[in-house]
């Protein structure tokens, strides 16, 4: 008996929203049909968070052992929740989200490194990975109460829960990424046509 190799599973979540808080929920997606976690452990979340300009290499402070994979973990379900419900034109309950916000501790600072360029910059303070995860929070905030939902939708394949902010000019964005769901849909019509 021959065994099938294991599905292809991407090495990096997908990175395709045209949002950084919407590629934060695609973290967790359906590969191959099935449910998948990107986020394992905390250098997962490392690699995301430096991989879309929310840390710099080398800066990320360190924390207990799986003390970032729970709170981002936390966060992300949080702004699924959310999102859902906004998306859904129903009332949902800030508090948890409030919670992150309210543990960012932060200060704008004056930067002058050279005459002529000033500029103003956020200092936070990092003593967990709560108040680490306080930018991408208040993001979410941001897109929840300025984001434009007729454009936030979720990928149109039936096996895909990725989502997307469409930026298109038509905006007819229907899925999450052409390679990924739109060829496969083109191949499933293209096979049902021949069949009939």
């Amino acid at each position: 008996m021959a065994i099938s190799p294991p599905p292809a599973v991407p090495l990096e979540p997908y990175v395709l929203a045209d949002d950084p808080v919407l590629d934060m929920l695609n973290t967790r997606a359906n590969v191959d049909g099935q449910p998948f976690e990107f986020w394992q452990h905390d250098a997962d979340v490392e690699r995301w968070l430096m991989r879309l300009g929310w840390a710099e290499e080398g800066r990320v402070p360190t924390f207990e052992h799986g003390a970032l994979l729970a709170a981002a973990l936390k966060l992300r379900e949080v702004i699924r929740l959310l999102l859902e419900q906004r998306k859904a034109g129903t009332q949902g309950d800030p508090e948890p989200l409030n919670g992150f916000l309210r543990k960012a501790v932060s200060h704008p600072q004056l930067a002058w490194p050279a005459p002529g360029e000033l500029r103003l910059e956020r200092q936070r303070e990092l003593q967990t990975a709560e108040q680490f995860l306080a930018p991408i929070a208040e993001a979410a905030a941001g897109l929840l109460v300025g984001g434009d939902f007729n454009l936030i939708r979720t990928c149109e394949h039936p096996e895909c829960v990725l989502w997307f902010y469409d930026r298109t000019k038509a905006h007819k964005r229907r899925w999450c990424s052409m390679a990924l769901c739109g060829n496969r849909h083109k191949v499933a019509q293209f096979r049902k046509r021949q069949s009939l």
